[in-house]
């Protein structure tokens, strides 16, 4: 079968380890199925593993990927959930097991013609939604919504900041927020996706560090040590900052005075659950939420949407066809 593969990691030149071409196919274990993919997207994840980030030179080659849409072994439409973990062992919560994974890391990812995964991570597609929109949710907006629904402890109207508008997550936080009732507001070092950023229901932007009217009840952060300090001032005593990524880099300077002296929250948060995917799906059904697509590329130009998020040149996700 047709996939793209890590081949090999390079930190400095990831895509020089992007490999196109004839795959095994998959052979799923007990309790494991394949799916037909028909859509599939790209993450950060997918360039952090070819910059060599999270896997070891003895799991390569590597399939890339951790979302799709697709067919299962029956024929139904079907939606994949990437987390590979165990709920028992985490007390309830998948991603809370010490031995999960994401698919591309230990298993075969989704940038493939067919893809093995356990029957439990398929969840039947919305009919509502394209193959290529369900293709967006199982990473960044699966995301988004755990942070804003499960981690910010927040009620409709309370006021969130989103740092680097633009990036998948993000584009996610201000489409959920402004659908769930929260007054969101967006940042970003580009005029022309500030404005974008407005088009989606942002209620203000501002550049990148710049003061705010007002601090926030919490600020939603992907970015990392780019604009920690300016997440840190713009809360309000008591805020909370969620964070899920570090895409500048992952050691800022704590500030640790002012998070104690102001009583701040910082919460971690990775992916969400299967249930929470589900409640996803069914959230997009009854808003009509729909996810922003920036660019589909057939599965063979893969490089060239790799090429673009590296270079920041996106608003919204990267979508693969097979068909």
């Amino acid at each position: 079968m047709f996939a793209v593969t890590a081949a090999r990691t390079d930190a400095d030149d990831p895509l020089a380890g992007l490999a196109l071409g004839e795959h095994a196919d998959p052979s799923p274990p007990q309790g494991w199925t394949t799916v037909s993919v028909q859509a599939t997207s790209l993450n950060h994840h997918d360039v952090w593993t070819l910059r060599g980030v999270g896997i070891s030179a003895d799991r390569l080659p590597m399939v890339l990927g951790c979302d799709a849409a697709g067919l299962d072994e029956d024929g139904n439409e079907v939606v994949i959930h990437a987390v590979i973990g165990d709920p028992e062992t985490g007390g309830g919560d998948e991603t809370l097991d010490p031995s999960r994974s994401l698919l591309s890391e230990r298993y075969d990812g989704t940038f493939a013609e067919r893809v093995a995964v356990p029957r439990r991570n398929l969840l039947p597609k919305p009919s509502c939604l394209s193959f290529a929109e369900a293709a967006c949710l199982p990473t960044a907006y699966l995301t988004a919504y755990r942070m804003l629904f499960g981690k910010a402890g927040l009620e409709p109207g309370a006021t969130v900041l989103v740092q680097g508008a633009g990036g998948g997550v993000a584009t996610a936080l201000i489409l959920l927020g402004r659908a769930a009732g929260y007054r969101v507001w967006a940042t970003s070092r580009s005029e022309a996706k500030r404005e974008r950023a407005i088009e989606l229901g942002a209620d203000q932007v501002f550049p990148a560090g710049a003061r705010l009217p007002e601090r926030v009840d919490a600020v939603l952060e992907t970015v990392g040590e780019a604009t920690w300090a300016h997440s840190l001032r713009a809360l309000k005593p008591g805020g909370t900052i969620v964070i899920s990524g570090a895409t500048s880099g992952s050691m800022p300077p704590a500030d640790l005075s002012r998070v104690f002296f102001l009583q701040l929250s910082v919460i971690g948060s990775t992916m969400g659950t299967r249930d929470q995917l589900g409640r996803l799906l069914r959230f997009c059904e009854q808003t009509g939420v729909r996810p922003r697509i920036d660019r589909t590329l057939p599965l063979a130009s893969a490089a060239d949407g790799f090429a673009a998020m590296i270079s920041g040149d996106l608003f919204g996700k990267v979508v693969f066809t097979l068909q």
